[in-house]
């Protein structure tokens, strides 16, 4: 079942639509969707080794432009939809320490908790309920999510076919790790 999924994921990633899904993708997971773009997106730069710089462009800009819709709930919504969002992740506790540090480390908590496969919209619920500047926050989710995007790009740009071949190989365990990944990102953000 795993390979069916995988084979049909580098497949999709050369679909005339697939460059669209993975924008709104980017764009919502930094503001209220649960999945992240790195699985559409790592399928994509396998595909095309040519156009890894346009697809970080793609998920940066997406993934900033949806950031700011996450601030934006966090600073005029959050009563109604920030607090939904919020709950439906069970994220209340982490949420409230992440909040309280934005007073001293706004910039830094952005710029690294972007980095990470923490869930990037607490991040951005948490910063506009704080009321942190706008433009700091626009900043730091640029070098956070651009510095993220274009690392895996030039890793695949650079490493392609080999980094291609080693996943067919050991899928199960690239997908246990990546699997990892994302629920380590939920407890680191649930132990804040």
């Amino acid at each position: 079942m795993l390979r069916r999924f995988y084979d049909w994921m580098i497949k999709y990633a050369t679909h005339p639509h697939a460059n669209w899904v993975l924008s709104l993708v980017a764009f919502t997971e930094s503001s209220f969707f649960p999945l992240p773009p790195d699985p559409l997106y790592m399928a994509m730069l396998m595909a095309n080794r040519n156009r890894v710089w346009r697809l970080a462009m793609l998920c940066t800009v997406s993934s900033v432009l949806g950031g700011l819709l996450g601030y934006y709930i966090g600073y005029t919504l959050f009563e109604t939809m920030g607090e939904w969002i919020i709950h439906t992740y069970k994220l209340e506790d982490s949420f409230g320490r992440l909040r309280a540090g934005f007073q001293e480390w706004g910039f830094w908590l952005v710029a690294l908790k972007g980095l990470t496969p923490v869930p990037y919209k607490i991040v951005t619920i948490a910063s506009g309920v704080a009321h942190l500047n706008l433009l700091t926050f626009a900043m730091a989710s640029l070098i956070a999510r651009g510095f993220r995007f274009f690392l895996l790009a030039g890793l695949f740009w650079y490493y392609g076919p080999p980094i291609k071949d080693y996943i067919e190989k050991n899928l199960v365990l690239v997908t246990t790790l990546a699997l990892g990944a994302l629920v380590g990102g939920y407890w680191v953000i649930m132990q804040l």
